[in-house]
């Protein structure tokens, strides 16, 4: 019995479908499904945030009180503005990146090189100015104490500014009263052997109380939002009785156990999706450095085809992109 082995064409080729599906080439088309895998995974994390959010909507930490940090001006509450800075050069980053893939295809070595150089350097700034959020994030700067029931309660007074009457918090650092005698931190061996305490709290919710009585004028606040869209700030005595009767632990900054802002889902959400994020960006001002001294060997010109800064191109704007989303459902909404 004979058989016969018909020629399919496509051997030695790069893959069975041709070398320009789609009129896209084998890496740009890998490139796309990669950076349309990667959209789902994106899609997942914020439609679980979404959720999140909208159970917990009445108590969820309000981002213009939370984001208010700008290097160098430490002490000054300047809501939202150090994130639009941080989107502003990755957007122009993403503009740089634009004008280097089109003077590759104008085959311009130089321009190329310079706009991939602008490209870093918007990244990277990206990158540290994210690191920076975490880093005060994870810090704090009031403080709180967390009760029993997991809510969170903060510490400021009302201050007349123009005429009206406005509630500012204030730190526990300002007020709580030291106790002398030391204090133990709570390890498995001393306490609930399934229970242990990552850090010493700065102070203990005793002297936070003590504090909180010896100061007529600070008042505390919960967590719930009012109909005015501003957390509900607590009469005297009720604030008294709270911390007294409920105060569980004192809170200073974020982690994904404790947030000083209120609900601990918020902390994760924010830890998970713009790590996540920032991995990304992270790898991408990586391989824009490998692109960029390619495109300084000369590699591309031998070539003939600045096809690579392309595919990196598109990974660039990918994650641009990405941030809006984040920018948006995150920090706006």
């Amino acid at each position: 019995m004979n058989s016969t082995v018909e020629s399919t064409g496509t051997e030695g080729k790069t893959w069975g479908g041709g070398n320009k599906p789609l009129n896209a080439s084998y890496g740009k088309m890998m490139m796309w499904f990669f950076i349309v895998s990667d959209a789902l995974t994106f899609s997942g994390f914020l439609a679980a945030y979404g959720f999140s959010r909208f159970k917990f909507i009445k108590e969820w930490p309000i981002a213009d009180e939370v984001f208010t940090h700008v290097p160098f001006l430490h002490g000054q509450e300047l809501p939202m503005i150090y994130v639009a800075f941080m989107t502003f050069i990755l957007i122009m980053s993403s503009v740089t990146m634009v004008l280097a893939v089109d003077a590759g295809h104008h085959m311009n070595k130089a321009k190329v090189t310079l706009y991939m150089f602008l490209t870093i350097i918007g990244g990277a700034i990206f990158v540290g100015s994210q690191a920076w959020e975490w880093a005060t994030f994870i810090q704090g700067d009031y403080g709180a104490v967390q009760t029993k029931g997991g809510n969170i309660l903060q510490f400021g007074e009302y201050v007349t500014k123009d005429g009206e009457q406005k509630f500012e918090r204030i730190s526990i650092d300002e007020f709580a009263v030291v106790q002398e005698g030391e204090r133990v931190q709570h390890e498995r061996k001393n306490g609930l052997w399934f229970v242990t305490e990552g850090s010493l709290p700065p102070y203990s919710v005793n002297e936070i109380y003590n504090g909180l009585e010896t100061n007529d004028n600070i008042l505390v606040r919960n967590q719930i939002i009012n109909e005015e869209g501003e957390k509900t700030v607590l009469s005297r005595e009720e604030s008294l009785r709270q911390i007294k009767e409920n105060g569980k632990l004192v809170v200073k900054g974020a982690n994904l156990q404790v947030n000083e802002y209120g609900t601990s889902l918020f902390a994760d959400f924010f830890f998970f999706i713009t790590g996540f994020h920032g991995f990304h960006v992270f790898s991408g001002v990586v391989i824009n450095i490998i692109i960029f001294f390619n495109v300084i060997l000369g590699t591309y010109e031998r070539r003939g085809s600045y096809e690579m800064v392309e595919k990196v191109g598109l990974y660039w704007h990918f994650v641009d992109l990405v941030w809006v989303f984040v920018f948006t459902f995150f920090y706006l909404v």
